[in-house]
């Protein structure tokens, strides 16, 4: 589990700022099931106090496809294998909310894929709106988008709607820590006139434990639902300030979206 905070930064037309402290648990997709049989408080596929749905990450193409079926560790390691990547399939870890007395709601899950030598190949970053709607972004770890620091940098064009105050016509570029004794994913987005949004998770790891569990959600409690209630009520306060409302456009045909690797996006990388 790494227990943090989550912040927005909205800097156009209006400053905006939110901040919230959250939990976000780290699984690796081979080890689910060991530990559901060794928690009391923690179950796969099943109602618990905390629980892992391998449904909750799956979805409906629009061409009518269904990646549904069979467990999650199976559909991502089709996607990789379908997407050249097969060889990034050997470990794979999430970083998400997991149900908390039945309910979730994930805006971003994390997937960090990694080679059987330990590297990591790539970062799958699977976006989800509050209209059912989810859309991954797949992109593999080149070596020239990592910093001194071991800082992964990635970039893409938007292609889910999500916020009704955001635009499509928009970019993401991502800034990476991968999970070790801490972690950190942020998203800074920008359009023709330059960056709007900084949004960041950081977050310190603390042993998965049913003793921790339960002081978890004695901390946090009903986090996934105040998840969605968060993002009704930072809404609202946009809509107040006069943010200009933006109609849902028809979702992605395809739930995945492969982005090849362009030139390094890591500042000063030209120093190093």
């Amino acid at each position: 589990m790494y227990e943090g905070v989550v912040t927005h930064h909205r800097l156009r037309p209006r400053q905006h700022r939110l901040r919230y402290r959250v939990v976000s648990f780290l699984f690796d997709l081979d080890e689910i099931d060991g530990l559901s049989a060794r928690l009391k408080l923690f179950s796969r596929n099943r109602f618990n106090l905390f629980s892992f749905h391998d449904r909750d990450f799956g979805s409906v193409d629009r061409d009518g496809s269904d990646e549904s079926g069979g467990t999650i560790r199976t559909r991502i390691t089709q996607m990789l294998r379908e997407n050249d990547l097969a060889d990034c399939a050997t470990k794979i870890v999430v970083l998400c909310y997991p149900r908390i007395l039945g309910f979730v709601f994930n805006p971003l899950s994390v997937y960090f894929c990694y080679r059987k030598n330990g590297e990591l190949g790539a970062i799958l970053h699977d976006v989800s709106n509050t209209f059912g709607e989810r859309h991954g972004y797949l992109i593999p770890v080149s070596s020239d988008c990592r910093d001194a620091k071991g800082i992964v940098h990635q970039k893409c064009a938007k292609e889910l709607y999500v916020s009704p105050f955001i635009g499509m016509k928009a970019d993401y570029r991502f800034r990476i820590k991968p999970p070790q004794d801490r972690v950190a994913v942020s998203i800074a987005e920008s359009d023709a006139d330059g960056l709007f949004l900084n949004a960041a998770f950081t977050g310190d790891r603390t042993k998965l434990t049913d003793r921790n569990l339960l002081s978890v959600f004695m901390r946090y409690p009903l986090m996934t639902l105040k998840v969605v209630a968060g993002i009704h009520w930072e809404a609202l306060h946009l809509w107040r300030k006069g943010f200009t409302f933006h109609k849902r456009p028809t979702p992605p045909l395809h739930r995945i979206t492969f982005i090849t690797p362009g030139p390094s996006i890591v500042p000063d990388a030209g120093k190093r």
